[in-house]
């Protein structure tokens, strides 16, 4: 189902319209969003929310300046007003007109969607959150608060610009989270679950919501018995799954085009040059089924695609959008996405990844005499032109004598990308797909999917408390 239609003549009007003041490019970039959230805490249900969002905004490129403006008004007054102003904005050329000619691109949906979560009953939302809430409390007495929330989501979008292109694309999103306290001599820890997918409420059909409850209460309980991370460099094992937001954040953003011509990244002029470890191929794919970055189409109308980055530790390739693309005489990659009508487009990632490697993950460990094994990472930042990074470790524990023994409290993996990827020496054949995460860029927040097959790096700083 498309929620929103805006008739391929208007377009066509609009986009001339803009292209009237000499202009080399404009764009319509219509959406319509419907959301439902609710939460859950300390056994009771604080929200069950829902809104719509709907409007269009407008981009006029003329040689190097960008005109922008939004509006929810999607009449054809309306869009004309915005074009017109964001025409002039950029405006540069002695005027005139250029008919535009649209042709609908074919259907793309990596995803078929046979449980509107629309359709779905509020109180059945709601149910979802006590089972967990019932769940994780009953999982030991140890467990004093429980939050947990779900939200889902339709977003039709319909983008139209002046070199004919015309599509249309209809994302659906479904979340649940869970966080649970233990309370002990310790003090409080916590442990937390998420999970999101680009499908409708049949998730539900597969993913057990209980179990994703006693996990969160178990990473808490576990904490409880935790000593000091320790502190200083040693081998690090990440389990997989869990690591993709570091590939994401320490080398995935430096290789998005826009930080490249900016000089702002530490991966510039490194294309054909080796990178990372030859055991690395890295992928960033808006193609994938049911992930959370996935979608058909990027925000600027170009088919999603996969996108070999990294290959056997050479560089291949950045991340490219319409107008990096457009000034480097190369295709675009799929990769221009905006948070809302609202926002221009830039260069951003979709789901991006480490492929398989040729280890054993029970081997990584046995082959390991001391380190730390980090079963979950937490958030993290990233100097994009030096490439230096600090990640919180959310649930880690001590490798001795080759084997996985004591927990230990949250600590920090604290490195350099380009130095993490050369010192990758065993890379497992346990591939997964972590979390959904939220990428923040220039004051924009995009779905993400990251993940990775279990992998130790040989030397890594560890920030802990442990002398």
């Amino acid at each position: 189902m498309i929620l929103i239609v805006i008739a391929q003549d208007v377009l066509e009007r609009v986009l001339a319209g803009a292209m009237g003041a000499g202009a080399e490019f404009a764009e319509v970039y219509a959406e319509d969003k419907r959301s439902t959230s609710a939460g859950l805490d300390d056994g009771k249900v604080e929200q069950v929310t829902s809104g719509r969002d709907r409007g269009a905004g407008i981009r006029v490129v003329a040689g190097d300046t960008t005109g922008f403006a939004y509006t929810s008004d999607l009449s054809e007054h309306g869009l004309d007003v915005a074009a017109s102003a964001a025409a002039a904005a950029a405006k540069g050329g002695e005027g005139g007109v250029r008919t535009v000619a649209l042709t609908e691109s074919d259907p793309h949906r990596p995803n078929q969607i046979t449980h509107d979560p629309d359709s779905i009953a509020k109180a059945t939302k709601v149910e979802l959150l006590e089972r967990i809430d019932e769940a994780a409390r009953s999982f030991g007495p140890e467990i004093v608060q429980v939050s947990a929330g779900y939200g889902d989501s339709r977003k039709s979008v319909q983008i139209a610009n002046s070199d004919g292109v015309l599509t249309t694309d209809d994302v659906v999103r479904t979340l649940l989270r869970v966080s649970a306290v233990a309370d002990g001599d310790a003090g409080m820890q916590t442990g937390f679950q998420s999970m999101g997918h680009t499908v409708g409420f049949e998730i539900f059909d597969t993913v057990d919501v209980e179990e994703m409850a006693r996990e969160a209460a178990r990473q808490a309980i576990s904490k409880l018995q935790a000593r000091p991370s320790p502190s200083g460099a040693m081998p690090v094992v990440i389990k997989h799954g869990t690591g993709g937001v570091l590939f994401h954040e320490a080398c995935g953003h430096g290789l998005e085009a826009d930080l490249i011509a900016k000089g702002a990244s530490v991966y510039a002029d490194k294309v054909g040059k080796q990178v990372a470890s030859s055991l690395v191929t890295l992928v960033d794919d808006g193609t994938m089924p049911g992930e959370w970055g996935t979608q058909g189409f990027d925000d600027e109308g170009h088919i999603t695609q996969r996108n070999v980055l990294i290959e056997d530790g050479m560089l291949s390739d950045y991340m490219w959008d319409f107008l990096r693309a457009r000034k480097e005489g190369r295709p675009q990659s799929g990769n221009g996405r905006r948070q809302s009508y609202q926002h221009l487009p830039m260069v951003r990632m979709t789901n991006t990844f480490v492929l398989d490697g040729p280890d054993d993950p029970d081997d990584i460990i046995a082959s390991t005499p001391n380190g730390v094994y980090v079963a979950k990472l937490g958030g993290g930042s990233v100097n994009t032109a030096t490439g230096d990074f600090v990640f919180g470790m959310t649930e880690a524990y001590l490798i001795e004598n080759g084997k996985i023994t004591e927990p230990l409290r949250d600590g920090n993996l604290i490195g350099n990308g380009p130095s993490v990827l050369q010192d990758i020496d065993m890379l497992a054949n346990d591939f997964s797909m972590g979390s959904p995460g939220t990428c923040g860029k220039d004051g924009q927040g995009v779905p993400v999917g990251d993940g990775q097959p279990t992998l130790r790096v040989k030397s890594l700083t560890i920030g802990g408390t442990s002398s």
